[in-house]
């Protein structure tokens, strides 16, 4: 399998608060009901189980339910017990002590090499696991000692987030391990949930584990509902029908149809920061963009602002960084590093660097047109088609050409990594730790390694290569420097910090940058 960028999409590496567990103004739940089923809509299918493979944020979502971590997170987003019960740090190692109470679903008891088996497949050269560099640090190494109950995750260097890192993997222990073809469409984990039925296209069927015992806060298995159905409705405005009619629990939403939902009587309403939306310009050696002079240019003709509040059908925020809150580094990477508005002095650079206009307005250069391919995920709501159109309509008044495409999650990965037919992407980012993105920009370019946007920036991999040395505010001051050096390269445009709104009837539980704390799911009766 190819390394696939999409992964900046998912809610997989997303740590931040958020959830639909009753706000103050929310109406009063009823009763627990644990014999009935919990419904959720997600807008596309997750595709593949496996934990390894897992890159989307749809199919991460999935895994939450059936599948633990080493650590959780508590709400301020700093690591809590999991399946380990407590740690020890180093500059380049972390020693965890596992939860003996701990057991799989087949009712296998968890262990220590279940984990040290999980990260070691995960960096396996052979796997080539899309997650490896990314959820698992680059020469990550992990060893177990079974007797005493720890297992130990090491790296080759100093690793400023070496910690973090635990909270977003998910550890894969009895049969899965022996036979990872079963996790395609089946779950092999230690979470509350065991997937029972795998329809793909249509729903995801969970049933509940009731000896479950370790959940975030002390939570366990006997308040939980039967069952958890995941049920795949592409269309926001059917899902919020679904919502209101009572036919599912819960849902998402980025559009327009948050708006009637938050004035909708019954509906318990969250807003959790979901990640950011930017655009990544491809530098390969036969792409326009590969000229810094043309990024900085085509940038310059956009109006940020208005494509922030147009991106989020004005419910988000101008970016100020690439990770999502609560931020392990404080501060604002963007303001003054990303260049300003000036539709003319865009023009003018463009004719600068020789793309000159031609008797239709379409720049050519070398007997080329100025011609870009821009795609974007449907997936991501009216908002998201609504900025590239306005994108495209700057660009096609300074003489640039725009080809707009889009398509579902599930087909970006082959865009992007393997027929590379692109030259602008509109893609969400949804990290944690600065140390997730690395992989993606900077490196080995796709289809050999996940920089999928072939990008080349020294100061970049400098700042970084001194700030995964270094923890604390100094480590910090690094990472921003180097998010920085990416806007004024305009290697990618952040525009803007998203929010969505967690809608839910007849039920509460919360989530957790897009992951489920499947142990809070509650099935209540009334509203």
């Amino acid at each position: 399998m190819k390394k696939a960028a999409a992964a900046l999409s998912l809610a997989l590496f997303a740590t931040a608060c958020g959830g639909v567990d009753a706000p103050a103004d929310a109406p009063a739940a009823g009763p627990v009901s644990t014999s009935g089923t919990f419904t959720y809509a997600i807008p596309t299918d997750p595709g593949a189980l496996d934990p390894a493979t897992g890159v989307l944020s749809v199919t991460n979502t999935v895994l939450s339910l059936a599948y633990d971590s080493l650590v959780h997170t508590a709400a301020d987003g700093t690591p809590a017990p999991g399946i380990a019960e407590k740690w020890e740090v180093k500059p380049d190692a972390v020693t965890f002590t596992m939860r003996k109470d701990v057991t799989c679903s087949d009712g296998s008891k968890l262990t220590a090499s279940n984990v040290a088996d999980t990260v070691n497949h995960i960096a396996d050269p052979d796997t080539k696991s899309p997650i490896y560099g990314v959820l698992v640090p680059t020469g990550m190494k992990a060893k177990a000692d079974d007797a005493a109950g720890t297992v130990t995750l090491s790296t080759p260097e100093p690793f400023s987030f070496i910690l973090q890192t635990a909270q977003s993997l998910f550890v894969v222990c009895g049969e899965g391990l022996k036979d990872r073809s079963k996790l395609a469409r089946g779950t092999s984990g230690s979470g509350p949930f065991v997937l029972t039925e795998a329809a793909p296209g249509n729903q995801y069927t969970f049933k509940a584990r009731r000896d479950y015992a370790w959940g975030r806060d002390g939570g366990t298995g006997k308040d939980l509902p039967e069952k958890v159905v995941l049920k795949i409705v592409p269309n926001e405005q059917t899902a919020a029908n679904l919502l209101v009619a009572g036919s599912i629990n819960a849902a998402s939403f980025y559009g327009p149809d948050r708006t009637r939902l938050e004035a909708t009587p019954g509906i318990n309403k969250v807003l959790p920061p979901v990640g950011n939306g930017q655009f990544f310009y491809h530098q390969g050696d036969d792409r326009p963009a590969k000229d810094p002079a043309v990024r900085k240019a085509l940038t310059q003709a956009l109006n940020l602002q208005e494509l922030s509040g147009i991106a989020s059908s004005g419910t988000g925020r101008p970016a100020s960084g690439l990770v999502l809150d609560p931020r392990p580094c404080k501060g604002d990477s963007v303001t003054g590093h990303v260049p300003a508005f000036d539709a003319a002095a865009a023009a003018a650079a463009l004719d600068a660097a020789g793309w000159k206009a031609g008797a239709d307005g379409i720049r050519a250069k070398d007997g080329k047109k100025l011609t870009l391919r821009l795609l974007y995920a449907t997936t991501r709501g009216p908002g998201v088609q609504a900025a590239t159109e306005y994108m495209a309509a700057a660009w096609k008044k300074i003489g640039v050409e725009v080809e707009l495409n889009g398509l579902l999650d599930t087909k970006l990965a082959e865009s992007l990594n393997v027929t590379q037919d692109w030259d602008v992407f509109w893609l969400p980012i949804t990290v944690t730790l600065p140390t997730q993105l690395v992989g993606f920009l900077s490196g080995p370019a796709a289809p050999k390694g996940a920089n999928f946007a072939h990008l080349s920036n020294d100061r970049y991999e400098k700042l970084v290569a001194e700030a995964q040395k270094t923890p604390g505010d100094a480590g910090c001051k690094l990472w921003l420097e180097s998010e920085s050096a990416l806007f004024e390269n305009a290697d990618l445009v952040p525009v803007v910090e998203n929010t969505l709104l967690l809608a839910s009837k007849n039920a509460s539980f919360e989530m957790v940058g897009g992951l489920f704390a499947a142990s809070t799911i509650r099935l209540t009766q009334g509203s």
